[in-house]
């Protein structure tokens, strides 16, 4: 058995998934006797419609994305041409947490913005989130827009008049750096999901590879949001000595069930589309149903119900030409409120340019992300702590506790109880000036786990903490959207 994901799936999945095609056969047969009350599904045909388009064509997959424009303040997150960004090789095998094999080899896409200084010491590395390509921003090989395109240039938070930014895509991707979809040089063919499960510190390692490869000895920071947080987090645990600032953004050190389960419900609707094929579907027909779908879960975790309300409301989409107006509208078992619709719009722009299995191994990822003194120890990691200055005894041992809290936003009255191991986890990053932002309406990574961090941190001895929470109603996304705010604490925070 394979030391990839296809080992992790179970039996009775496997089978469900291959006799799902004839239960979809038994439930396609049924029709109504009479064709003047026939129902109309036309959400339900759309899926057929676009299945039949690359079944034509495997060049028909961009007709099939809805053309329709969104009007809503989403970044724009599209597949980069392979000649608009630097792809480094790196010929030597590199460890893995969870294999005792390693990979033998990897490609690392990535893309630079600003002026190396002389001495190489201005570097910011910006970490992406599950879904981000290199492509933070435009670039003169790829003038489009970027997904943080209004923190990255002249006088922005990531000012490119004093830094030299470095945006890669993470191992396990599928934007230029190795990942399922990639040829492994062992079979000429894509590895699917026998590629080894990995985790963040996997993709740091990689990143720390391309920063040797650079000549970059230290970080003048390490910025990250979402998962690109921890990573950002992992970058200064592994190498303390080389990171000089950490910025976590809506993030977490510290997986939390509720964000695990988000992230399960996504891979399980994804696993359950028979054209996933455990994962070799490469020269078919990609699973692009379980992959509209499992957006449409991600997205809702990413926005926030007052939002919905202020954008959306409870409003319908236009009743039909034919329907009468001074009877109560029909309802419709396909997107009929405007929510229904934008979800409907968000997972069909996205089930075609990412690939399935990346989503897979990227949040699995996520999920076994766990900075607590306990889990690094399970996993055998170790810090490069050797070269850092040393550590100073924490200050719960010394008798006080500095914590995030305001009196707005008191300490909880039974602090979790992992909180203790998380400080202890977090001890190599005790000299290292830290960035913690929190968004009061993000229900995937909440304002609770942003404090557990600052608090953790503080814990092991880190009095260089700065914790801000945001107000607004954009939830996890609005780290791409509130650039005032955002923006500002990062550019007060760097300078």
């Amino acid at each position: 058995m394979s030391a990839g994901l296809l080992g992790l799936l179970r039996p009775s999945l496997t089978s469900s998934l291959r006799s799902a095609p004839t239960r979809l056969a038994r439930f396609t047969r049924f029709r109504p006797a009479s064709n003047s009350c026939s129902p109309s599904f036309p959400c339900v045909d759309a899926h057929a419609a676009r299945e039949s388009k690359l079944k034509e064509s495997s060049r028909a997959a961009s007709s099939a994305t809805s053309s329709r424009t969104e009007s809503g303040p989403e970044p724009a997150y599209a597949r980069p041409n392979p000649t608009s960004y630097h792809v480094y090789h790196h010929p030597h095998p590199l460890t893995l947490t969870y294999s005792a094999k390693p990979l033998p080899s990897f490609d690392i896409a990535y893309e630079t913005w600003g002026t190396l200084s002389p001495s190489r010491d201005n570097v910011i590395l910006l970490h992406t989130g599950l879904s981000a390509s290199s492509h933070a921003a435009s670039t003169e090989a790829n003038p489009t827009e970027g997904w943080w395109q209004k923190f990255i240039g002249p006088g922005r938070a990531l000012d490119t008049n004093q830094f030299f930014i470095i945006c890669t895509n993470v191992i396990g991707g599928c934007y230029g750096s190795t990942g399922p979809s990639s040829i492994d040089p062992a079979t000429g063919r894509p590895y699917a999901t026998t590629f080894p499960i990995i985790s963040i510190f996997d993709m740091v390692r990689a990143q720390f590879c391309l920063l040797d490869h650079l000549r970059i000895d230290k970080l003048y920071a390490s910025v990250g949001c979402s998962m690109g947080a921890m990573q950002s987090l992992a970058a200064a645990w592994l190498h303390p000595s080389r990171v000089g600032k950490v910025v976590s953004i809506s993030g977490t050190a510290r997986s939390s069930p509720s964000s695990v389960a988000m992230r399960y419900a996504q891979r399980s609707v994804l696993m359950a589309d028979p054209n996933w094929k455990n994962g070799f579907y490469y020269d078919s027909l990609p699973p692009h149903t379980g992959m509209k779908l499992a957006r449409q879960i991600a997205t809702i975790t990413y926005r926030s119900g007052p939002e919905w309300d202020q954008r959306f409301g409870r409003q319908l989409q236009p009743r039909p030409g034919n329907e009468d107006s001074s009877t109560p509208r029909v309802p419709a078992l396909c997107p009929d409120f405007l929510i229904e619709t934008y979800l409907d719009h968000q997972g069909e722009q996205f089930c075609l340019k990412y690939d399935a299995n990346s989503l897979i191994y990227i949040s699995k990822a996520m999920d076994l992300f766990d900075m607590t003194l306990p889990a690094l120890q399970d996993l055998n990691l170790t810090s490069s702590t050797s070269s850092a200055p040393p550590t100073p005894e924490p200050n719960s041992a010394r008798g006080f506790h500095k914590t995030s809290h305001s009196k707005s936003h008191p300490p909880p009255l039974n602090p979790p109880p992992y909180l203790s191991d998380l400080a202890k986890g977090l001890r190599p990053l005790a000299q290292i000036p830290t960035l913690v932002l929190g968004v009061q309406s993000d229900i995937l990574f909440t304002v609770e786990q942003q404090r557990e961090v600052a608090d953790a941190l503080r814990m092991a001895g880190n009095d260089r903490v700065s914790y801000y929470e945001l107000g607004g109603v954009w939830g996890h996304d609005t780290f791409l959207i509130d650039v005032l705010n955002v923006g500002g604490a990062i550019r007060g925070f760097l300078s």
